[in-house]
C-alpha cells in the first residue's frame, strides 16, 4: 500500500474552527495534528473535515483520540464531517462517536473562511 503524506490546516469561522485533514492519518501525522489543533484557536467548537483522508490506521485512531482528549480538556465540542461509510463504521465500533458528533454535510464554503497554516 502506498502512503499518502498527511497535511492539516485550520480555518476559523464565525461559529467554529474547521480542521481540514488530507492524506493518511498514521504515526507520521502526530506532529501535524498537534500543531493544527494549536492553530485552531484556544476555544470554541471544532469540526474535523475527513473528506480528503485516504487512510486511517490504528495509530491514526489513537492520534484522533488524543485530539479528542485535548478538546474535551479544553471544553471544546468536536464534530466530524466527510467520513466515508467505512470510517463511520470504524468510529462507531471504536466508540469515537461517543466523543464527537458525526455530520452528514461538509464544512462551510470557502468564502466565509480565514485560512491559518
Amino acid at each position: 500500500m502506498t502512503s499518502t503524506s498527511f497535511e492539516a490546516t485550520s480555518t476559523v469561522l464565525a461559529d467554529c474552527a474547521v480542521i481540514k485533514l488530507r492524506g493518511d492519518i498514521d504515526g507520521g501525522a502526530r506532529e501535524a495534528l498537534a500543531a493544527v489543533y494549536d492553530d485552531s484557536g484556544p476555544t470554541g467548537p471544532l469540526r474535523l473535515d475527513f473528506e480528503e483522508v485516504a487512510y486511517i490506521n490504528s495509530t491514526g485512531i489513537a492520534l484522533i483520540v488524543e485530539l479528542l482528549s485535548r478538546a474535551r480538556a479544553d471544553q471544546r465540542p468536536v464534530a466530524g464531517a466527510g467520513l466515508s461509510e467505512h470510517y463511520r463504521e470504524i468510529f462507531q465500533i471504536t466508540r469515537l462517536t461517543d466523543f464527537m458528533t458525526i455530520l452528514a454535510q461538509r464544512p462551510a464554503p470557502a468564502d466565509r473562511q480565514i485560512e491559518h497554516e
